[in-house]
């Protein structure tokens, strides 16, 4: 199984959403998940992004890239607002 690190704007975007119980488990099972699979079926890649993936959960879209032993997510954000894009 992979190793994931998570960018501090993402991870304060979840600390955020754990006020919310339903959605913080949503993205947070699609975090899980990407770890032993991070080449899910409604997962694409980014383009103009190289190696970043991009996955959306609910109202949510998750930024990541991965390789063989590591995950590691970049951005997570509104689905519906390009604000995820321009924090890359």
């Amino acid at each position: 199984m992979r190793t994931f690190s998570i960018h501090r704007a993402a991870f304060d975007f979840l600390r955020g959403l754990s006020t919310d119980a339903k959605r913080f488990r949503q993205v947070m099972s699609k975090v899980l998940v990407l770890l032993e699979h991070p080449r899910q079926p409604d997962s694409r890649p980014l383009r103009g992004h190289g190696d970043l993936w991009r996955v959306d959960v609910g109202e949510h879209r998750i930024i990541y890239r991965f390789d063989e032993q590591h995950v590691w997510i970049d951005v997570i954000g509104k689905r519906n607002d390009d604000e995820v894009y321009r924090a890359l």
